[in-house]
């Protein structure tokens, strides 16, 4: 029996609607066929909290009097990209401090969160309409105009774990990998995953509303580096990284719960954000696609010594969430770079927004493509 969203969304307005995570689904798949899920559950939410390097914020700071059009920006010393208009800027999550590598923009997305106050410093050549010339003063949040999260690629769905055949240690954006493949590392919240749950995105595309680190945001466009071409598994998974989102949000109801900075040794800054997605169980085939488990995702493990990082072996998160996987025959401890505790309790609470009707549900207004391939970029010398 199919349901729309205004089916479900009536159930909700009237208290009536079952609203579970995607755990509690998952274990009631062991009993249940989909067709009972389609019957008893309205809406399943979903939870990711793990780095998001592609991140980052708009700005508007708001005029000085005289005014001035700001062309070199810093705040806290961290440079801005200050190329948009006169009182504008990005904060780009993986910029950092000439001074210190390992402080940068997500620690200043994180402060201004917090609501901590942001040394700002600009410069301008001067013109007729904007004199000034600098400016040196203190901001927080609710002393500018706006701050809106544009991130370009978030909630990846799957993502290949990493090892390293090398006999050195590798510093990486998936962490330290230790030599001889004494590790592996991987980062989905697996089962919980909000595309891992809906893997051919019927449910999520532009205009689905989403959990932010807190506050409610939104799908903008597909992610950039978005894939459908991978290789999927008989549930319709693909095996490494796949779909992207593009996602907005304001940053000033965001909350430091769901937003954390964090430095990678030896490779750079990062940003950790926690994102949610509710499901509309439409039909058993959402159903079906709900009662995922970490069993039934795949996930390559890639060398990360070697150019291209390719696949040495495959295998599943129930094994990677067991603490050990074999590589040709040598037992490896394996290691979370994301959070699952941190997205349990944001799938918990959305679920909890959900029930009460504070995040109404929304078809999407397009639907993000079908088929989607990522081209690499070619090295090769200027032509003469």
């Amino acid at each position: 029996m199919a349901k729309s969203y205004e089916e479900i969304n009536a159930r909700i307005a009237r208290g009536e609607a079952v609203v579970l995570t995607a755990d509690e689904v998952s274990r009631m798949a062991a009993e249940a066929s989909p067709a009972e899920i389609a019957r008893k559950v309205d809406v399943v939410t979903t939870a990711t909290f793990g780095a998001m390097c592609s991140s980052g914020c708009f700005i508007n700071f708001g005029h000085t009097s005289p005014p001035l059009r700001m062309e070199s920006i810093t705040l806290n010393g961290v440079p801005l990209f200050g190329g948009v208009a006169a009182v504008d800027a990005y904060i780009g999550a993986t910029e950092v401090s000439p001074d210190d590598p390992s402080y940068g923009g997500a620690h200043l997305i994180e402060a201004l969160v917090r609501g901590d106050e942001l040394l700002l410093k600009a410069r301008g050549k001067g013109t007729d309409c904007y004199p000034r010339r600098e400016i040196e003063t203190w901001i927080r949040k609710d002393l500018v105009n706006e701050i809106t999260m544009v991130s370009p690629r978030n909630a990846y769905q799957n993502y290949a774990a990493a090892t390293n055949t090398t006999d050195k240690v590798l510093h990486t954006y998936m962490g330290s990998l230790l030599p001889r493949k004494g590790n592996v590392n991987y980062s989905t919240s697996g089962q919980l995953s909000p595309l891992l749950n809906d893997p051919y995105l019927r449910t999520i595309g532009v205009g689905t509303r989403v959990f932010l680190a807190g506050a409610q945001g939104f799908v903008s466009w597909r992610g950039t580096q978005f894939n459908t071409e991978k290789p999927r598994n008989d549930r319709g998974i693909p095996e490494s990284n796949a779909a992207t989102l593009m996602l907005t949000g304001d940053v000033k109801q965001m909350s430091a719960d769901y937003l954390r900075a964090a430095y990678y040794e030896k490779y750079g800054v990062t940003l950790y954000i926690g994102i949610g997605i509710p499901i509309p169980v439409l039909d058993e085939d959402m159903a079906a696609a709900v009662s995922v488990r970490d069993r039934d995702i795949p996930a390559l493990i890639c060398d990360y010594g070697t150019e291209g990082h390719p696949a040495i072996a495959r295998t599943n998160y129930e094994a990677l969430r067991s603490g050990f996987v074999e590589i040709a025959g040598k037992k490896t401890r394996t290691a979370p770079l994301s959070s699952l505790k941190k997205a349990r309790e944001i799938a918990q609470a959305l679920k909890a927004q959900v029930a009460s009707g504070v995040f109404p549900l929304a078809a999407p207004v397009q639907a993000l493509p079908e088929r989607s391939a990522v081209s690499s970029l070619p090295v090769r010398e200027r032509s003469r």
